[in-house]
This record gives C-alpha cells, sequence and structure tokens, in this order.
C-alpha cells in the first residue's frame, strides 16, 4: 500500500482501519512527508501555502463519500505542527477519518500536534473519527496535542468520536466548537491510559442559535501511575439545551480529575452536566470469576464493555 512499511501499515490499521488503498479522497502523511493523495470530483485537497497542511474542499450537496487524512510517524525524534482546514457545503453527508500513530523505538521524542478546523454548511452531516495510538520500545516519549475548532452553520450536524486506548505517553486535547440555529454536535470519546501517562482533554462548546444542541460523553479508564484531566465546559447563549458527561474507571495508582462546567446565558438554556468516578464493583469482579476467567481477565473485559 503506498510503498509503506510494516510497522507504517500497521500503524495505518490501528487509527484508520486502513489495510488497502480506500475509496474516496484520501491524503496519507508519514514522517512528515506527503505518502499519497487522491481526489474526486466532489473532493479537492490542496496542500497549504506558507505553512504544513492541507485544505479540503467539500462541494455542496456531496452525499455517500468519504476523507481519509491519517498521519503516521514511525523515526524517533520527528517533531511537526500540521494545519488542516476543512471547507464543507451546504447539505453534504460525509465520513471523514482522520487520526494520528506513533511507532518510536528511539531515544528522541516523537510528537505531532494537528489543528483541525471545520466549517459545516448549512443542513450537512458529517462523521468525524479520530484514532489515536502509540507503539514502539524506545525511550522516546510518543506525544499527540490535538486541536479541533468546528464552526457550524445552521441546521447542520456533527458528530465526532475521539478514541485514545493504547500507547499514548502524553496528550493535550482541546476541542471548540460554536453552533448556529438548530444545529447539533454529538461527542463520543474514549480514553484509557497507563504507566505513567497523562491525558488532558478540553472542550469549550458555545451554543449560540435558537434550538442548537450538544452532547458530550467521555468515558476513560486510567491506570498504574498515570493520570487525566477532564475539563468540558458547554456555554448556552440562546434557547438551546446542552449535557455533558465524564464517566471514568480508576485503577491501581491513577488520577482522575473532572471539570465539567456550565454557563446558561439566557434563559431558556438547558443545561445539564454529570460527573462520576470510581473503582471497579467488587461483585462484577466475582461474577466473571466464578464462570472460569482469572481476575485480570475480568478486568480486562469489564474495561473492554465500559469503552465499547
Amino acid at each position: 500500500m503506498l510503498n509503506l512499511d510494516d510497522i507504517q501499515k500497521t500503524l495505518m490499521a490501528e487509527v484508520a482501519d486502513i489495510t488497502d488503498v480506500p475509496a474516496g479522497a484520501y491524503n496519507f502523511r508519514v514522517n512528515s512527508q506527503l505518502a499519497g493523495r487522491s481526489t474526486t470530483d466532489n473532493i479537492n485537497i490542496v496542500t497549504k501555502e506558507g505553512m504544513p497542511g492541507i485544505d479540503i474542499f467539500i462541494k455542496p450537496g456531496t452525499k455517500n463519500e468519504s476523507v481519509h487524512i491519517p498521519v503516521v510517524v514511525s523515526e524517533s525524534g520527528i517533531k511537526e505542527k500540521v494545519y488542516n482546514d476543512f471547507f464543507i457545503g451546504d447539505n453534504c453527508d460525509v465520513v471523514i477519518v482522520a487520526g494520528c500513530g506513533i511507532d518510536n523505538c528511539g531515544a528522541h521524542d516523537s510528537q505531532h500536534d494537528g489543528i483541525h478546523r471545520f466549517y459545516v454548511g448549512k443542513n450537512s452531516r458529517i462523521k468525524y473519527v479520530e484514532k489515536h495510538y502509540g507503539s514502539g520500545s524506545g525511550e522516546g516519549k510518543r506525544i499527540l496535542n490535538p486541536v479541533t475548532e468546528v464552526y457550524m452553520e445552521e441546521g447542520s450536524v456533527m458528530e465526532m468520536e475521539m478514541e485514545q486506548i493504547k500507547g499514548v505517553d502524553s496528550t493535550d486535547r482541546m476541542t471548540i466548537a460554536e453552533l448556529k440555529a438548530n444545529s447539533k454536535l454529538l461527542v463520543k470519546e474514549r480514553l484509557m491510559t497507563h504507566g505513567n501517562q497523562t491525558a488532558v482533554s478540553g472542550y469549550k462548546v458555545s451554543l449560540n442559535g435558537s434550538g442548537a444542541n450538544a452532547d458530550v460523553v467521555s468515558r476513560s479508564v486510567a491506570r498504574d501511575d498515570s493520570s487525566q484531566t477532564f475539563n468540558a465546559c458547554i456555554s448556552g447563549n440562546a434557547p438551546c439545551s446542552g449535557h455533558t458527561e465524564c464517566d471514568s474507571i480508576i485503577m491501581d495508582n491513577g488520577k482522575i480529575l473532572a471539570i465539567p462546567s456550565l454557563e446558561a446565558n439566557d434563559v431558556d438554556a438547558m443545561l445539564v452536566h454529570e460527573a462520576a468516578i470510581g473503582k471497579i464493583a467488587g461483585d462484577q469482579l466475582i461474577k466473571l470469576m466464578t464462570l472460569g476467567l482469572t481476575e485480570a481477565e475480568a478486568e480486562e473485559q469489564i474495561i473492554n464493555g465500559f469503552l465499547g
């Protein structure tokens, strides 16, 4: 596949479920270089001028098409910041698959900071999938710091699936969204940290139009000596509805800080937040162990179900 080596192919499969050249538009970035690009009649990808990154233009009315823009890093010591802007026309229905995988077998830190900005047209529906994954036996860290900005026109819908389950030593994620009338943002975040890993996840969602709606849900597991911070704020600036939820399992010596917050600036803004942190219940373990599983196997079953 596009002259990728076995490690790079594995990273592609982990972050974008790609095992062959995908149909539709795509842009592959490998070790800070363009590794492959394809466009369609409705989706164009253009290299930025003066800064690293790409512009993706999706024509109004584009439906049942996809864009894949995965990034993989397999050389120790690479540090990059990339800017990707999506200009999505009215009345579209498109899937966008991003994600970054880092394999670091060296002594130097490897880092990818991706800044993605989405300009979503009226009545368009976008599904955005972003996975982060780390591997490699080196002492160098695997660092990912994504920034996502979403600007939604009237009647648009944005579904975001954000997943980071394995191998990332440090991540600091920030998501900013501004919603106009009758637009809807749905976020599902899945996160697991282990070892000495750290993860910060922040959301700032502004509901600016009548009928705007946001649902931001995070599920996470902190194992070993890892630490997590979840900081989500929803601002209701019009008659709207918003919900944020953080549900976490803490294990070993893990640490979790949950900071859900709401700002109501309109009398008809209906906002709700929830946060729960706890350990795996003993009766759940016992029930699975009576079926023949070891304690470790039972824990893994519970965690997989929780994050699934």
